[in-house]
């Protein structure tokens, strides 16, 4: 069953799910400026970025009494390797999907 949020652990669930979102959208922009803009030297910001965000999962995870065995845990593992390759399966989505077309073209 799962337990409610504790009143003591409120401002932690607040603050680390801030951060998921904070950390997922810098993980997405650095990633996509990164390959567009052709600075590789940014992907290893992306992936801190990600770090962050898997860190503030663990965190929100711990504070919401949602690690207890059961389904929440692979639903959030799941989340994690599936937010890490999404922008990488877009990015070769797009990319073979403009590959052919240049300006002008129908």
């Amino acid at each position: 069953m799962l337990q409610p949020v504790e009143l003591a652990n409120f401002f932690t669930v607040f603050f680390s799910a801030a951060m998921v979102i904070l950390f997922g959208a810098l993980y997405a922009l650095l990633f996509a400026w990164s390959r567009v803009s052709r600075r590789p030297w940014l992907m290893p910001w992306a992936y801190a970025a990600y770090a962050g965000l898997a860190a503030s999962v663990l965190v929100l995870g711990r504070a919401a009494n949602l690690f207890d065995g059961g389904l929440w845990t692979v639903v959030i593992s799941l989340m994690l390797i599936g937010y890490l390759l999404a922008p990488h399966g877009v990015w070769h989505l797009c990319v073979g999907t403009h590959a052919h077309t240049g300006p002008g073209d129908t």
